[in-house]
Formats: structure tokens, C-alpha cells, sequence
């Protein structure tokens, strides 16, 4: 496994370096772990135990359907229409999050969303770098974060790469946070949280209500109540279909099949930038959005009336009165 500090500067660097190297350097990387980790990834058993208290998701349905998307480029933000459009034609909703200084953002795009019930969330000022290292970068951003929030009228957030600092989160004016996983040890911060339920982190006590959280660092004041940690629990699409290579979606039905079974939370984040939606874009750095579409229309005729398809506000809400 690469140090923290080559991980570190290779995040860092990223966003100059060519798509195709990235690909390739993380394939690499993968290659060499992937029959290490398969004990438990992508199911680890011990995540599937419902934390104290739980006592189900409403209506009695028996798992939660969560969609995320992180849209980290211009070029992601122009296929927004035709994913959202994907997505309403098989009855599903999804919050969007883009990179508040990264690109141009298209307000008029967050209108076309939110007037079709989809969701806006922020996924930092720049995508680059841990921005919780060292702490007065994230003291220097978290005003202008804040700020956004306010603007799009959004209450959730995604740290960039999946860095995470929960003590430093509560820092942000948010009522859920989703820069973490159940497992993936294919991302920097590779711990996850051993849960694909949703965490309360109460601002107040040194602990994450709801599960066991090895890597919880909670802020000692007592001005703010906390915050919902929605992880992901199926594994992100460039994951899946570059840096492993998977030709199918296989392996989120498994794992989907898994949560099913566990009564747990189903939450995908896919990434409009790595999706052909047209035959001119280049092959080598997109996959299919047939692949999405026909995993999209597989839970809705496998899973019909058994799932709470909610936007991640929605199951926030819910956890922080029921857990918080």
C-alpha cells in the first residue's frame, strides 16, 4: 500500500495529470491489492450488523436506495441533463454535487434539478489535495463552503477524494456529510467505517452514535447538535469499471443483494464525468451509461416495493430524529 504522503501528493497532483495516467497509476495500485482485500471487499461482514437502536426504515421497507453523483469537471456538469434525464425516465431521484471553485457552476442547471425533485450538494471548493491537511486549509475554505451552502440551498456534503476529518466537519453548516464508506481500500483514506448504515455524529460526545466508528475524532463543543455520515456502500463506478476493469455490474447486484438481505443502505456514487452518454466521447476514459441504466432497471424490477428510494436529505432527516 502507498504511504499517506505519496497518496497525499498524488491527490494533490491530480487534477493535472492526464485522465488516462490517472487510470493507469490507480489500476496499478489495484492490481497488486485487489487478492488481499477480497476477504472483505466488497462485502465485509462484520458491516452489516444494525447499529443500537435501529429500528428500521419507514414504511417497513426493507433497505434504503440511495443515488449520489459527484460531478467534478465541466465537461461532468454538461451531462447532468442527460443523467438526471436517465434517471426520471425509470422513476429514480439523485443529488448532484458539484465543486464549488473548480469550474463554472451552471446555477440554471441546479434550477432544471431541484425543480425535478433532485438534490444539490457541495463536493469542496477545488478538487485536489486533503483539504483537511493541514487544518488551516480547511479553516481558510470552510467559510466559503458555508457560504455556498447558503446559496444553493443545500445541506449536505462531500469532501474531494473522500478525505475526512469529522472533527473538522462540524466546522460546515450541514445536516449530513457523505465523504466515507463502509469499505473500500481502493481509496487514500482506506479505513472505513464497518457500517452500510447511517452514522449520527453528535457534536457534543467523543463518540458516533449508531455504530462503531474506529476513525471518529468528535469536536468537544457543544454548540451544534452533529451531523448524519451517510457512506457510500456500493462501490463507485471508476472503481468498478476502470481502475478494476469490470465489464458489468455484477458486483453491485451482489452486494446490493447483501444489503437487502442486512436491512441496510444502498448508497451508489457514480460520476457523470465518466459516462458516455454519446459515441464521440473517447471509450478509454468512459464507460457505457447503459451500464448505470440497466443496473437502475434491475433494482426496480428485483426489488420493486421492498426499498425507501430517498434523497440522502431525506434519509439524513429521518436518521438525525430517530438516532440523533
Amino acid at each position: 500500500m502507498a504511504s499517506p504522503i505519496v497518496l497525499s501528493l498524488y491527490y494533490w497532483l491530480k487534477p493535472g495529470i492526464p485522465r488516462k495516467v490517472v487510470f493507469a497509476l490507480r489500476k496499478a495500485l489495484a492490481r497488486r491489492k485487489v487478492k488481499k482485500v477480497s476477504s472483505f471487499w466488497p462485502i465485509d461482514p462484520k458491516a452489516g450488523e444494525p447499529p443500537p437502536g435501529w429500528r428500521g426504515w419507514p414504511g417497513g421497507k426493507r433497505f434504503a436506495f440511495v443515488l449520489t453523483h459527484d460531478v467534478e469537471t465541466a465537461q461532468g456538469q454538461r451531462k447532468c441533463v442527460k443523467l438526471a434525464q436517465l434517471e426520471m425516465d425509470l422513476g429514480f431521484r439523485s443529488s448532484f454535487n458539484f465543486v464549488a471553485e473548480g469550474y463554472d457552476v451552471d446555477r440554471k442547471l441546479h434550477g432544471f434539478l431541484t425543480e425535478n425533485g433532485f438534490e444539490i450538494g457541495v463536493h469542496g471548493l477545488k478538487h485536489s489535495g486533503n483539504m483537511f491537511v493541514p487544518a488551516k486549509r480547511f479553516f481558510s475554505e470552510a467559510p466559503r463552503i458555508n457560504h455556498y451552502l447558503r446559496a444553493w440551498g443545500a445541506v449536505g456534503f462531500r469532501a474531494p477524494s473522500m478525505y475526512r476529518d469529522f472533527s473538522l466537519i462540524h466546522y460546515l453548516d450541514i445536516l449530513y456529510d457523505s465523504s466515507s464508506f463502509d469499505v473500500d481500500p481502493f481509496e487514500p483514506l482506506g479505513r472505513g467505517l464497518e457500517t452500510i448504515f447511517p452514522v449520527f455524529i453528535s457534536n457534543s460526545h467523543n463518540s458516533a452514535k449508531g455504530a462503531h466508528v474506529k476513525d471518529t475524532k468528535v469536536d468537544s463543543r457543544e454548540t451544534l447538535s452533529g451531523f448524519v455520515e451517510l457512506p457510500y456502500t456500493l462501490p463507485q463506478d471508476h472503481t468498478l469499471f476502470f481502475v478494476l476493469g469490470e465489464k458489468d455490474t455484477s458486483i453491485w447486484k451482489r452486494k446490493l443483494h447483501w444489503i437487502c438481505e442486512k436491512g441496510g443502505m444502498a448508497l451508489l456514487n457514480v460520476h457523470p464525468d465518466y459516462m458516455r452518454f454519446d459515441s464521440g466521447e473517447n471509450p478509454s476514459l468512459t464507460y457505457p451509461c447503459e451500464l448505470y441504466r440497466e443496473f437502475l432497471e434491475h433494482v426496480r424490477s428485483h426489488y420493486e416495493g421492498l426499498f425507501w428510494h430517498a434523497l440522502p436529505k431525506e434519509i439524513a432527516a429521518f436518521v438525525k430524529e430517530h438516532l440523533g
